[in-house]
């Protein structure tokens, strides 16, 4: 059977079970044939292969978009003729390629002897900015050579006509609301964890989004008001917290945003979200990346009294009160110029926040990917011509502050600042553009940063990035048909692409499953790095991570950098001593609880940067803090670490990146060996004083200070999600922190210990408490199935040599085998302990589950709706979170235990190393005065 014949019968498949449209293209194989049918004038099947080749192949660096080009250019040279695709139509058609193939044919065009040709590909070329060194180095060489096209095109990039002769943005938008739930909306509802393995198919991911219902009742108000946008809303909440997923956006944006193009199938752009507490600041980012809009609401506000203070209910938490209502089908009118939102003539909110002028250019340009690459490109041109680029785009915000000091988050910004102007350090507020050091991709997102990179016709990683990893941590608990479908292609491109991959696709190396976030807390080998990383959990603890979507991934990759404004910080230090029996986990909880009190419930961390000085604890156990921060909605988090604790976190970051080179993970640009030198470079800058451990100058400005009393801190804390709150609002939120004795005895169904939030000293507790209750009773049994998940192999291979794995699988009923790894989800649990493969495993709830209604205990870090655990018709799935002794000893006896025999079970075990520094850990400013800078 022909490779056509086949696609047919898929296309069948897909309509007559899925209901869906024919599968993009993106193979040469098969648009070769569709081309041959296309020149055979009498083929049966030649209507229908004009329309896949014109309306459904993949643009970019595809093998499909190259064979497309070279056919685009026999028509437009007149060596082939196929009268519905004219030699103008042709030109148009590549003009929507964006990039890769498509611009090599337009510059064989550009710069040929044909000057009629060559000036219509010269004003195809004008608008086109996915160029690079390549194609710009064949402009330069051109030009030298007197080719007086490749000036013309030059002097276009270098006045930024692809941007300017744009069409502005519209004065008046108008929108009808659509509310798709009370509270905080995260990420799961708009892109579920358990669809992951669709994500790359579009269409078909998009039919998850929310629920059918939804998704019919948002066509219906598109047919009601065809000339509004349907605004989805988080109502009494923020939308899009937990997760930086680009799949969220392309829902949003399928359904209820523009098409891109008429030439590419199921790119949408321009999405409408809102949030009566806004947008979350990780979900705010891919929203730019589509030139979307993200509003802040505040339709709710706190009621207050006759006195000015602040009304609170039986709970001691604020009551609000509507200050104007956006039920579902109001129309109202957003005005770009006054950055207003009226309902008719009545004003409602200023937005300014949602139409900064870096904004206006996202959406003016149909994303922030063509405005990356745009600057650069015309920074290139000019510099080719000997001129400076014509000013068009917003100027950057560099601000500098008279006789204020740095925090954490701005040294790294100005130690990492590409094309600042300013000769003073710049502070928050500021719009810059960095260098991205390290860069993470996980495994469900891949696929789409894989569709990101090559639309952006980007074929290998970017000189500036020092390391950047492609995990299989997401996928790692199942190896299933979906699975062996999606990661060995993800590995391939990204191993051809120059990532670390966690599997070697030619399989040479073990399968490394290591959670992401753990692998790119160890490859981070510098104090001032900038990370960016494919999920909201990229926080390390050593320099600066944000999580981002698979697009700002794609572009860290492709570029080397970013852009984004020096975000504000919050700073956190601590008081008074830890008990014996607390765990680190306690303190992070108990962290969000006491700064939710001390400010009213205000949360001042969402948004900003948590400079949290922990002085004493090595990178592996700060990390828990750091992760954690991504609940607490902050926008990243930063650890202050004492000189000796840092040495000793790179010594170990150095030790486990050589574990990987042992393992024969290095890749030919000997990027691992290149961060062992890195990190011995930095080690020798802190033992010679020259550059000691990063600390913010002791006359920084901060948003806020949390002082967090630990004394106050007698009992584990629980994060719950509140599942039975009368106000649907509050539920499901992580701002719900109990102590155990709450709990009183609830049953607890099973057990979790794994995810992000663990470390090596997690999986030594367990040991331990296995050891003290063998000795207490002769053995240990379980009355809850209590499901273990260690972070990497590193920490199994550690274990084993150190003798806490051996205890481990004494007590296990099940132990993981890379040789014959699961190949479908586990759906029922015994009362057993199970020792799983390294990886994510529940926390992700794509593959492995807890039992519907289950209520759940777990380390992890999620307590959405349904993702760990869902829902039956009697009883709500629970996910509470914990620490790992709280969760050992719960599953031993099959409720949560009382706080006299939680003390018993960890009596003896040293559950942290952390200790507050006795000392101000800051710099003394000696900065010159400087004057607010706006260039």
């Amino acid at each position: 059977m022909s490779l056509y014949l086949e696609y047919i019968k898929e296309i069948e498949i897909r309509k007559n079970e899925l209901g869906l449209a024919p599968l993009p293209i993106d193979a040469a194989d098969l648009l070769s044939e569709i081309i041959a049918q296309i020149k055979d004038l009498g083929n049966e099947h030649r209507e229908d292969s004009l329309n896949f080749f014109i309306y459904n192949t993949l643009p970019g660096t595809t093998s499909a978009a190259s064979v497309k080009s070279a056919f685009l250019k026999e028509i437009i040279l007149g060596e082939s003729v196929v009268a519905e695709i004219t030699p103008t139509f042709a030109f148009e058609l590549l003009s929507h390629m964006k990039g890769g193939p498509s611009i090599e044919v337009l510059l064989d065009l550009a710069l040929s002897d044909d000057a009629p040709v060559a000036e219509l590909a010269a004003d195809v070329l004008k608008t086109q900015v996915f160029l690079y060194d390549a194609d710009t180095a064949r402009l330069e060489a051109a030009f030298k050579a007197g080719n007086a096209i490749a000036k013309d095109i030059l002097e276009s990039y270098a006045q930024a006509e692809f941007f300017t002769k744009l069409p502005n943005i519209a004065e008046k938008i108008e929108v009808v609301t659509y509310i798709a739930g009370e509270g905080d909306i995260s990420t799961d509802l708009l892109s579920p964890g358990h669809q992951a393995h669709s994500r790359a198919d579009r269409e078909l991911h998009g039919k998850c989004m929310i629920t059918p219902e939804a998704q019919q009742e948002i066509q219906a108000l598109q047919a009601k008001h065809p000339d509004a946008k349907v605004m989805l809303i988080a109502e009494k909440g923020t939308m899009g917290v937990g997760s930086s997923r680009m799949s969220g956006v392309n829902n949003v944006a399928l359904w209820a945003g523009e098409q891109a193009s008429p030439y590419v199938p199921f790119i949408n752009i321009a999405p409408v979200v809102a949030g009566t507490n806004g947008i979350s600041p990780i979900f705010l980012t891919t929203v730019d990346v589509t030139g979307g809009i993200g509003l802040d609401l505040k339709n709710w506000v706190k009621k207050t009294d006759a006195s000015g203070k602040t009304v609170i209910d039986e709970n001691g938490d604020a009551v609000l009160e509507e200050a104007y209502s956006v039920a579902t089908g109001t129309v109202l009118t957003i005005d770009t110029k006054a950055k207003k939102l009226f309902n008719g003539e009545q004003e409602l909110a200023d937005i300014s926040s949602a139409f900064t002028p870096q904004k206006v250019e996202f959406m003016k340009a149909g994303g922030s990917y063509a405005l990356v690459f745009g600057k650069k490109l015309q920074t290139l041109a000019a510099e080719m011509l000997g001129v400076k680029p014509t000013q068009v785009f917003a100027s950057s915000k560099e601000t500098s502050i008279e006789g204020q000091g740095l925090t954490a988050v701005e040294k790294i910004f100005n130690n990492n600042a590409l094309g600042v102007t300013s000769e003073s350090a710049l502070h928050a507020g500021s719009d810059v553009r960095v260098r991205v050091n390290i860069v993470g991709s996980q495994d469900t997102t891949g696929p789409m940063t894989c569709q990101e990179l090559s639309a952006m016709a980007a074929s290998t990683i970017s000189p500036l990035v020092d390391g950047a990893y492609q995990s299989g941590c997401h996928t790692a608990s199942v190896w299933d048909g979906k699975a062996k479908a999606n990661t060995p292609k993800l590995m391939s491109f990204m191993n051809d692409f120059g990532l670390i991959t966690a599997r070697d696709p030619k399989g040479i190396y073990h399968s490394m499953t290591d959670v992401i976030h753990k692998v790119l807390n160890d490859i981070t080998v510098d104090d001032r790095a900038i990370i960016i990383g494919g999920d909201s959990h990229t926080r390390m603890s050593k320099g600066v991570a944000f999580g981002a979507d698979s697009g700002t991934v794609a572009i860290a990759l492709a570029t080397g950098e970013a852009a984004m404004p020096i975000p504000d910080s919050v700073k956190v230090t601590f008081k008074g001593k830890m008990k014996s029996h607390m765990d680190f986990r306690d303190v992070v909880h108990s962290t969000q609880a006491q700064m939710l009190k001390q400010f009213d419930g205000e949360n001042v961390f969402q948004g900003r940067v948590i400079e949290v000085h922990i002085g004493t604890l090595l990178a592996d156990q700060a990390f828990t803090f750091t992760d954690w921060s991504a609940e607490m909605k902050a926008k990243a988090a930063i650890c202050i670490s004492q000189d000796d604790t840092l040495i000793q976190s790179l010594e170990l970051a150095k030790s486990r990146i050589q574990i990987m080179i042992d393992k024969g993970m290095e890749n030919p640009a000997k990027t691992l060996h290149g961060l062992i030198a890195l990190a011995d470079k930095r080690i020798e800058e802190i033992k010679s004083g020259s550059n000691p451990a990063l600390a913010p100058d002791d006359n920084a400005k901060y948003y806020a200070e949390v002082v967090i009393d630990l004394d106050a801190l007698n009992e584990p804390m629980i994060a719950d999600p509140d599942v039975n709150n009368e106000d649907v609002s509050k539920r499901y939120t992580h701002d719900v922190i109990r102590p155990v004795s709450f709990y009183n005895g609830k049953s607890v169904d099973l057990g979790f210990v794994g995810s992000c939030m663990v470390h090596k000293g997690d999986m030594q507790i367990i040991a331990q408490m296995l050891r003290n209750i063998e000795k207490q009773n002769g053995s240990v049994s379980f009355k809850a199935p209590l499901v273990i998940a260690p972070p990497t192999y590193n920490i199994v291979d550690e274990l084993k040599a150190e003798g806490d794995w051996e205890i481990l699988q004494k007590y296990s009923g099940f132990e993981f085998d890379d040789s014959h790894p699961k190949d479908a989800a586990r759906t029922k649990y015994e009362n057993i302990m199970y020792l799983e493969r390294p990886g994510c495993n529940l926390c992700m709830g794509n593959q492995e589950k807890a039992e519907p209604g289950d209520t759940v205990i777990a380390t992890s870090t999620r307590l959405f709706q349904g993702r760990v655990v869902a829902d039956t018709a009697e009883k709500k799935g629970e996910s509470l979170l914990g620490s790992t002794p709280l969760v050992v000893l719960s599953t031993v006896l099959g409720r949560f235990p009382t706080i006299e025999e939680y003390k018993s079970a960890v009596e003896g075990i040293n559950l942290t190393d952390f200790v507050p520094p006795t000392q101000e850990m800051s710099t003394k400013f000696e900065g010159k005065p400087v004057p607010v800078k706006m260039v």
